[in-house]
């Protein structure tokens, strides 16, 4: 990854963002903490209600076997209507588990997806605002290089001053990415050296700068014009690629984390399928031998 730890503003914004999503994140575990307490105390309510209906349920069973009918006890399948413990247990944790599988897990997975999203939109903006500087301050070294040869070859024949690349550096100081060509960088320095090159010292260079500050002066600089272009190409494109290289791995392991949340919901919604499809299936023999 870029080191992001030298630059201070980079450093401040990923401050903020990390205590932000903190933030976000302990509200929500706050929120989580009080409603698993909720669910937790109803289920635990449930449970004692099962209980003490199944002792209820026993006592009678009890009572009502010591009573004389017609009917034999055998021909009676108690074990459809008699349910275990287990059963009404399960009964009553299957609302819990049914609001732990479709609410607290998918609400995480929604959270984790917004933070990747927001995090993967910071990244590729900076990146690219980084990039982008990057290839402009090479484009322009070269420029300024390519610049100075060039007056230096015209002037050839004459004795002038020119600057040094420090300071045609401040000349082309907030020069935009669509400016850094050859052309670009002749007629920034044009602009921004009105009045400081025209009198003076270097006069005469700021009057060569003006000449060339023309399409059709440089036809014949094709091979000046490409090598800035390519600097400025270069330079953007090698730090896209070694962010992109040290980005891949933790983007990968925030999607199999994703991944992983999402297959454990799956399973929680397929077990509770299958434990409803069981209930459903009971309460239809129980009504079958109700009829009977």
């Amino acid at each position: 990854m870029p080191n992001y730890d030298n630059d201070t503003k980079m450093k401040k914004v990923m401050d903020n963002f990390n205590k932000q999503t903190q933030q976000r994140l302990r509200e929500y575990d706050e929120r989580m903490q009080s409603k698993r307490m909720q669910y937790k105390d109803r289920c635990d309510k449930e449970i004692q209600k099962i209980i003490l209906k199944d002792k209820l349920e026993k006592q009678m069973v009890e009572q009502f076997s010591t009573l004389q009918t017609d009917i034999q006890s055998d021909a009676i399948p108690t074990c459809i209507c008699e349910k275990s413990l287990a059963d009404k247990v399960e009964k009553g944790c299957l609302r819990c588990g049914g609001i732990l599988g479709g609410g607290i897990a998918p609400g995480w997975g929604l959270v984790s997806g917004l933070w990747y999203a927001t995090w993967s939109q910071y990244v590729s903006t900076t990146v690219v605002k980084m990039a982008t500087d990057a290839g402009i301050a090479e484009g322009v070294k070269v420029g300024l290089a390519k610049v100075t040869k060039i007056v230096t070859q015209l002037s050839s024949n004459t004795s002038i001053n020119i600057p040094t690349i420090d300071v045609l550096q401040k000349m082309t100081t907030g020069i935009s990415a669509n400016d850094v060509t050859l052309l670009g960088i002749f007629k920034t320095i044009d602009i921004n050296g009105c009045g400081n090159l025209e009198y003076g010292t270097y006069a005469e260079f700021s009057t060569w700068v003006q000449n060339m500050a023309k399409p059709f002066r440089l036809r014949s600089y094709y091979a000046e014009a490409a090598e800035v272009t390519k600097a400025f190409a270069d330079a953007k494109t090698g730090i896209l690629t070694k962010a992109g290289n040290s980005t891949s791995s933790l983007t990968t392991a925030i999607i199999a984390s994703i991944i992983a949340i999402v297959v454990i919901i799956l399973v929680m919604v397929i077990i509770y399928l299958i434990l409803r499809y069981r209930r459903k299936k009971q309460m239809k023999k129980k009504l079958q031998y109700i009829k009977l």
